[in-house]
């Protein structure tokens, strides 16, 4: 990324970068956390935790005026900027495939796919998905979230768009292996059991797809029953229980649906979501709300909320660390396209006890 941003040279003071606070208990459970917060730069949107590298990877668009972007190495402990990695393009989603040390970048504005060496810092290659040129009647596809499957390096990019598709992608030489089409209209959710060899999606049709990733095709599409407006945008899963767990940004509430067969297993009551992460460790499932600008735990046997945690303005993206104790949450600044933030993003330390 960029070494342009150093937080010393903008001269935020180290009290505004890290604050420290300790919440106690619900009325569910006895839930001690701690939260550390720590400015980055501009732009700061998706996360990924790698225990092997001891580094915390942040995807970060930069400012508007910037042309090109940066994925920052985090000190997961410290939320230090351990180095800056300059990318060409400016990337949003981010997956990682641990077993090949690979940072994968999903460059929205662009319709393009990065790969950095998590080892080296270096970026690898890119890949150009939708090369057509935007226009006032055409737009590209737009990259949104990335999944991988690592046991075969096959990288799994969710193109959005009236006609959404999904790209598959080799991970090793970032080439296009093929394009699932016809998987419905801004398809924005996506998420992988790659054991089972099924990748799973959700779509602004309001439609639950599953993919064998064996053969790249649809098996099923399921129209979940869930009268009233919605707009289903992340997707995260229980594997062992057949589950699935998935955000809303027009009801206030989170699906649990069975992967099985894309039935509602129950809706748990909680503010518009964005972001959606499970947590087997702790059996907990973590959800961001963008506008209210808070994160809910919640249990994920009784689906009731035990801790709603304040952090402003706009929490997004959620990783967590590989013992599942330490959770991870990227925070924008508000932001318009008349007024852009002056601040830099941060990204927030929750640390159970």
């Amino acid at each position: 990324m960029s070494s342009r941003f150093t937080p010393a040279k903008k001269g935020i003071t180290s009290a505004l970068l890290l604050t420290s606070v300790l919440f106690s208990t619900s009325l569910f459970a006895e839930i001690h956390v701690s939260m550390e917060r720590k400015a980055v730069d501009k732009g700061v949107y998706e996360l990924a935790y790698s225990a092997d590298q001891k580094a915390l990877f942040v995807a970060s668009s930069q400012g508007r005026q910037d042309k090109s972007g940066a994925l920052y190495r985090l000190d997961p402990s410290s939320l230090a900027v351990s180095q800056s990695i300059k990318t060409n393009l400016k990337p949003f989603g981010v997956a990682l495939n641990s077993k090949t040390d690979t940072v994968f970048l999903g460059n929205t504005t662009s319709s393009a796919v990065t790969s950095v060496d998590a080892k080296t810092n270096k970026v690898l290659q890119e890949l150009v998905l939708d090369n057509r040129p935007r226009t006032e009647k055409e737009r590209p596809l737009a990259p949104r979230e990335l999944v991988v499957d690592e046991a075969t390096n096959t990288l799994y990019v969710g193109g959005l768009g009236k006609e959404s598709v999904i790209w598959v992608v080799d991970g090793a030489n970032l080439t296009l292996r093929h394009t699932i089409e016809g998987v419905g209209k801004m398809a924005t959710g996506l998420a992988i059991d790659a054991k089972a060899s099924r990748l799973y999606i959700t779509n602004a049709d309001g439609e639950f797809l599953t993919v064998d990733t064996k053969t790249d095709k649809i098996l099923s599409r399921v129209k979940i029953d869930n009268p009233g407006e919605h707009f289903y945008l992340n997707i995260s899963l229980d594997t062992a229980k057949h589950r699935a767990f998935m955000t809303d940004s027009k009801e206030p509430s989170l699906l649990v649906l069975d992967t099985e067969n894309g039935k509602i297993i129950h809706k748990i009551a909680i503010p518009a979501s964005l972001a959606v992460l499970f947590n087997p460790a702790r059996n907990e499932v973590y959800v961001t709300h963008r506008d209210a600008g808070k994160v809910s735990v919640i249990d994920a046997t009784n689906y009731k909320v035990l801790e709603t945690l304040d952090i402003p303005t706009h929490p997004q993206s959620l990783a967590i660390s590989d013992d599942g104790q330490t959770l991870y949450v990227s925070v924008k600044q508000e932001s318009s396209r008349q007024k852009e933030a002056t601040a830099p993003d941060e990204v927030v330390r929750v640390t159970f006890k």
